[in-house]
């Protein structure tokens, strides 16, 4: 790992039931950057998205996950996120009984390693709603029951902002998205950015119509389990333009 490099993928080969999906990723971030990963369904990428967030429906078999240089491999989910790391789900899941606001004051005390001042997280909590143009009611919801698409996104997006990672990592954040809520979604990511300039950003999808707003520093093709190539956001227009079989 480099001096400036504050999150990397070594030779990562993963499994699920017994089943090879990824097949030697290697990836390395620096800090501050934004680097996007695209490829077709089937390519690997949620698998990637999960292995490395800890997901233990995920083995990796070979490899190493490092962030700011320590090997988090086999650490569990929590604790990478307790250390620094998040994951925007794709599917976000709804937990009845547990409001936004309880689960965002108990995550960041967690994160923190110290109970934090109710009304202070509280306060944080709304100037980040009024960022994301989330309704204040949603504080009082059961976390994501009864929310829409773009609701969750936008409640993925506030636990990144309340967290405050090291990393983030986004697993096709833009899916299901119209055109007005990704933009808000994406506005929110760009917010968390400048207050935490630092934070590197992983941002997994299929489509370059978020990549055309966070504006990634590095673009990634990710097809059968293997990045087979890397560049700017001339690989995006590509991959409009060609699609995905010129990399197979």
């Amino acid at each position: 790992m480099t001096d400036s490099a504050l999150f990397e993928i070594r030779d990562l080969h993963v499994q699920a039931e017994g089943t090879p999906i990824l097949h030697g990723i290697n990836l390395q971030v620096g800090i501050g950057e934004v680097h996007a990963i695209m490829g077709p369904n089937g390519s690997g990428k949620s698998t990637l998205a999960n292995s490395l967030l800890g997901n233990p429906e995920y083995e990796v078999t070979s490899g190493a996950v490092l962030l700011n240089g320590d090997d988090v491999t086999d650490w569990e989910a929590d604790v990478r996120a307790k250390v620094g790391m998040f994951l925007a789900f794709q599917y976000p899941q709804e937990i009845p009984g547990v409001t936004v606001n309880n689960f965002l004051q108990q995550a960041v005390s967690a994160r923190r390693g110290e109970d934090q001042s109710v009304l202070e997280t509280r306060r944080r909590i709304m100037d980040w709603m009024q960022k994301l143009e989330m309704d204040a009611r949603f504080a009082e919801r059961f976390l994501n029951e009864g929310f829409s698409g773009g609701e969750k996104k936008r409640a993925e997006v506030l636990q990144m902002a309340m967290l405050e990672p090291d990393l983030a990592v986004l697993d096709e954040t833009d899916s299901g998205l119209d055109i007005d809520a990704l933009k808000i979604v994406a506005n929110g990511v760009r917010l968390v950015r400048e207050e935490r300039p630092d934070m590197g950003v992983v941002a997994i999808t299929h489509y370059r119509r978020l990549l055309d707003l966070l504006e990634p520093d590095f673009v990634h093709v990710l097809v059968d389990g293997k990045i087979v190539a890397s560049g700017g956001m001339e690989l995006a227009h590509q991959l409009e333009s060609d699609g995905y079989e010129v990399f197979r």
